[in-house]
């Protein structure tokens, strides 16, 4: 009985959502991923390459996949304790606008070209498989925290879609500015924190456009370690040659940054709260 209350009044803190509980929520998880790493550097930091992360598969998998496995986890864990999987793949309860196609297209166009412009044979095989692999578990975790458990907490205290979109995107951008633990100059956070913004924007109107929380997983999971593989390392710019593949997605970043200032402009409504048989149900 008093396990059944106890997990009600769980349930019902989370439910209530806005945005301090999403923000909340956010420090929570990322106290567990970045004490995850901090334990997993301690005991196994000796498996590492600090100068080149991807030079071998156990250094990728202690110095990137097991503080994601935690985190996912954890994510996972929270999800299935508010009982929020179904609502949170469900259809958008928001309508979708033609223009919005946009986004995922240049994600798509950006993620092409990194694929085939990898310079495979620097890597070993199973460093560019344990890399892929990874990059399902970043779309998992940051795209169910971001555009799927903060979008959720914001809609269900009625914030406009417009204000879902900037807090939900300025949420993940600030999670990018723990980099600068890791000893990332500070310029270099600040440009992340810009570009992760202008892509969590696009990341949102892809959840708009596509309906479903699933795409902007699968789109993040294959964006990040195709980038990681076309530059060499995690958030930061190549260095020596390149692919031409590679050199034309570049300006992607711009694109990006451009396609959520037009979004900042122009999306407008409120999410319908209630379920209803059809999923667009709000306007631009």
């Amino acid at each position: 009985m008093d396990q059944t209350v106890h997990s009600s009044r769980w349930k019902a803190f989370w439910d209530k959502g806005g945005w301090w509980r999403a923000i909340l929520l956010t420090v929570l998880y990322m106290a567990i991923y970045l004490g995850a790493g901090l334990v997993i550097g301690t005991v196994a930091g000796d498996q590492v390459v600090a100068e080149d992360i991807f030079r071998t598969p156990q250094s990728v998998f202690v110095g990137l996949t097991l503080s994601l496995i935690v985190g996912s986890v954890a994510l996972a864990a929270f999800v299935y304790s508010v009982g929020w999987f179904k609502p949170l793949f469900a259809p958008q309860p928001v309508k979708k606008n033609w223009w919005m196609w946009v986004a995922p297209f240049f994600l798509v166009a950006a993620i092409v070209l990194r694929f085939l412009g990898i310079n495979y044979g620097s890597y070993q095989a199973s460093v560019v498989v344990i890399t892929l692999l990874t990059g399902l578990l970043i779309g998992f975790a940051e795209e169910i925290l971001t555009r799927g458990i903060v979008v959720k907490m914001l809609r269900d205290s009625g914030k406009s879609e417009w204000v879902v979109m900037v807090l939900s995107s300025l949420v993940f951008a600030l999670m990018h500015s723990a980099n600068a633990l890791s000893g990332m100059p500070i310029l270099t956070v600040l440009v992340t924190i810009a570009f992760t913004f202008g892509f969590g924007i696009c990341m949102y109107l892809t959840l708009r456009v596509t309906g479903n929380l699933i795409w902007p997983m699968i789109l993040h999971a294959l964006y990040d370690p195709t980038l990681f593989l076309s530059t060499g390392g995690i958030d930061q710019a190549a260095a020596g040659p390149q692919s031409p593949l590679v050199l034309l997605a570049g300006p992607a970043n711009m694109i990006y940054i451009l396609i959520a200032v037009i979004a900042l402009i122009v999306v407008r409504g409120r999410a319908q709260r209630a379920p209803l048989s059809d999923p667009a149900v709000s306007q631009l």
